[in-house]
């Protein structure tokens, strides 16, 4: 299929230039459009927005073309769109990126293409948000002029085992004949399986309950995590035990919050979706406010340990390790390591950020340094860095107070050495 065809990816974030560097290996033409000129030119200089040693080396030997001109749509003859969907600060979803990246090709669409949204949306947006503007904008009719399908963006980054091209994807469209169009795409580029769906809005709704029933599930961990460490119980072995049994349980567990583009934002395009329809979810917003609130209740571990140490928080030197929502990447996205900061700031600690892969948000420019003269270490992300740490590297440099809000470290080891250890639920 790739075979004289050109795509255009619009978005080249964590999810576009992936698939834009992919689809370029497995034969298109590819033509990424951005919204900011200093991004376009970049990665046509083949500087990687992002820190990914696969990314870097592909882009390094591409011929991807990046521009903010959107009548380069009209070149292509499928597009795709890889745009953010984020909320509001009322947790409200934020469409704004979809319907100007819909706007923008609309105004240039042609007769024949296959419009991809990847991006993660409630159900019904396909068809009540970006279905009208392509229509009003370009004056054609879809399923008869152009062709509209929805295959949610599915990308773990970081993880060597599953990425954009081996992991299996869903594919809803507005018609059937859109439908055969969209998968061969993606049958054309991807190793995994890709499967048809009913309707645009199952499609939809599969990436929305992929990423809720995640939060779910840490939610229950977390706030047995929090019950377990009333009753003297460590969560951490007792979901390691539960793991034994090898059917009917899915091993997920505690930590000092949720980050990440995907799963503190889905739930809401759903909750706020269903609202409109006269349903409230209770369950994913209880999920919600148990997840939301983990980042103060390591905030608040600090202030205990230090104060069984006859120390104040206020005032004292907390070396925060880690700002990146995951381990041994620099997304930051949606991390919770920035609200367990604002706690902390709120309790008046003098903190030492320090993050190996994030430098802009590090006012520390080493480990050494955030350990140096701190009273007490908060890991907010299990980076290698951090998970080596030995209890002599800690009390060389003096620190009383170990909070492992990433349930990393070994805990025994860090309490027979006379640290205060305090884990999420251990």
């Amino acid at each position: 299929m790739a075979k004289h065809q050109t795509l255009a990816v619009v978005g080249l974030g964590y999810v576009g230039l992936p698939l834009a560097l992919l689809a370029e290996r497995k034969g298109y033409k590819v033509i990424g459009v951005v919204r900011d000129e200093k991004k376009a030119e970049k990665l046509n200089q083949r500087i990687a927005p992002f820190k990914d040693a696969d990314i870097e080396k592909y882009l390094a030997d591409s011929q991807l073309e990046v521009t903010t001109d959107y009548s380069r749509i009209q070149e292509a003859d499928i597009v795709v769109i890889c745009v953010p969907t984020p909320v509001h600060e009322d947790y409200s979803p934020d469409l704004g990126p979809v319907k100007s990246a819909s706007t923008g090709i609309g105004s240039n669409l042609k007769r024949g293409q296959l419009i991809i949204l990847e991006s993660t949306v409630n159900p019904g947006v396909s068809e009540d948000t970006v279905l009208p503007i392509l229509e009003i904008k370009s004056g054609l009719v879809a399923g008869k002029d152009f062709y509209l399908a929805h295959c949610p963006e599915r990308i773990n980054p970081g993880d060597p085992k599953w990425h954009v091209e081996n992991i299996n994807r869903v594919v809803g469209s507005l018609e059937s004949v859109g439908l055969e169009k969209a998968v061969a795409f993606y049958e054309s580029i991807l190793t995994g399986k890709v499967k048809p769906m009913g309707s645009l809005k199952e499609a939809e709704a599969v990436k929305v309950v992929e990423n809720s029933f995640r939060d779910i599930n840490i939610a229950f961990v977390n706030e047995l995590a929090l019950s377990f460490a009333q009753l003297g119980i460590d969560v951490v072995k007792v979901i390691d035990g539960a793991a034994t049994k090898p059917f009917a349980f899915l091993a997920h567990y505690p930590g000092c919050g949720v980050g990440g583009h995907c799963i503190p934002v889905d739930p809401y395009y759903l909750i706020e979706y269903a609202k409109t329809k006269g349903f409230y979810h209770d369950f994913l917003m209880l999920a919600r406010r148990i997840n939301n609130n983990m980042p103060r209740e390591t905030a608040d571990l600090v202030l205990r340990a230090l104060n069984e140490k006859g120390q104040t928080l206020n005032g004292a030197k907390v070396a925060v390790c880690g700002v990146a929502y995951k381990s041994n990447i620099d997304d930051y996205r949606e991390s919770p390591a920035f609200e367990v900061i604002h706690y902390l700031q709120d309790y008046g600690a003098d903190l030492r950020i320090f993050d190996p892969y994030v430098a802009k948000f590090s006012n520390v420019t080493s480990l050494d340094e955030a350990l140096t003269g701190a009273h007490a270490v908060v890991i907010t992300t299990a980076h290698n860095e951090f998970k080596k740490l030995q209890p002599a590297d800690l009390k060389k440099y003096g620190v009383q107070v170990v909070i492992d809000g990433r349930n990393c470290l070994d805990k025994d080891k860090f309490k027979q050495a006379g640290l205060t250890y305090y884990g999420i639920g251990r």
